[in-house]
């Protein structure tokens, strides 16, 4: 059985919707699954060991350059690929007109079903429209976690029930498990993922401070990791006060995914590399400042710990606590600035 995922964006959205290979090879083991995905997560979804072949969809750029020759041979490359497979089951679990359009597309073999979503769920961004290019719809909850809200869809298609927690099967590659960048520290760290694009989700600078600080009296370094300019100050402005703070370079997508797999500790707020360290299930803190918790909480693992709230940001104090619960009473040694150790 040949299957296509479509799921192109984004990368918070992307890391949930990996835990439906599982599910289907749990159930299917012979089974091929292909994935389109957008070329920035290209390499991301190469790490599910359960994907066969990744196609990246450029779509983003394609826009910026729709007139020059290269594009158009780019676009026809994808289509030609795309139609390369015949495919048994092509699923589209984002629900927009776009990636229904590429389901559309792919090739569906003689009894085939397209499969996608019947409905919105709370705050997602579906398009109606998408309907139109289905075989199959499926219905799912106003309040779905986004985890689950995949695993239904395939699982309604191919007719099995979800009946173990979400299994994200995400492999480093070989290259990146023997990799030991300058900036990665050897010692256990702590990382910071304190930037998001909506200021409203954001934790405010003194709570991540006072963190920073708690953390020191373990021995442990914290990481602060950014990903344009304004991130960029304020990860300098956060370094500036806190005494174990290492300001990170600009990372990749892969180096960014090497931190958040090797923290012996992650605290971030509801965005893409928080969900990445859930999803390797570290010792991970998800803080909800203005984002229903109940739509992308990690709730797989019991190294997990999900804080706060839409319109209810964490108090320092809880998340303290869930440092205590998470550390239990761990202690580390690392170097100061100046080479004495801490104790």
């Amino acid at each position: 059985m040949n299957i296509l995922i479509v799921r192109v964006s984004s990368l918070g959205d992307v890391i949930h919707n990996m835990p439906m290979v599982a599910d289907i090879l749990r159930h299917f083991p012979q089974a091929h699954v292909d994935w389109v995905v957008e070329e920035a997560y290209l390499d991301l979804v190469r790490m599910n060991g359960g994907v066969r072949n990744v196609i990246p969809f450029a779509l983003r750029r394609w826009r910026k350059r729709f007139w020059t020759k290269a594009t158009r041979a780019e676009m026809r490359g994808f289509y030609q690929r795309l139609r390369s497979q015949e495919y048994d089951f092509i699923f589209d679990t984002q629900g927009l007109f776009k990636t229904s359009a590429v389901m559309r597309m792919a090739r569906l073999s003689a009894g085939g079903k397209r499969v996608g979503l019947a409905n919105a769920t709370e705050g997602s961004g579906y398009e109606p429209i998408s309907r139109l290019f289905h075989t199959q719809s499926v219905p799912v909850g106003r309040h779905t976690h986004a985890v689950e809200r995949a695993r239904l869809v395939a699982a309604a298609a191919l007719g099995y029930a979800i009946d173990t927690p979400a299994d994200f099967n995400l492999q480093l590659p070989q290259i990146l498990q023997q990799a030991q960048p300058a900036w990665l520290p050897t010692e256990p760290y702590a990382v910071f993922f304190h930037a998001t694009a909506r200021a409203a989700k954001q934790w405010q600078p003194a709570n991540w401070i006072e963190l920073a600080r708690a953390l020191e009296g373990r021995g442990m370094p914290v990481l602060l990791p950014w990903g344009n300019a304004a991130e960029e100050d304020a990860a300098q402005k956060l370094a500036q006060r806190m005494p174990n703070a290492q300001l990170l370079p600009k990372l990749g997508m892969m180096d960014a995914v090497l931190l958040a797999q090797r923290a012996a500790l992650a605290v971030g707020v509801d965005t893409g590399l928080t969900h990445i360290a859930a999803a390797f299930c570290r010792p991970t803190i998800e803080l909800y400042c203005d984002s229903p918790r109940w739509k992308t909480e990690g709730n797989w693992s019991q190294n997990i710990i999900n804080l706060g709230d839409q319109g209810t940001p964490p108090a320092v104090a809880e998340v303290l606590a869930a440092v205590d619960r998470l550390l239990a009473g761990t202690t580390f040694r690392h170097n100061r600035a100046d080479g004495t150790a801490n104790s």
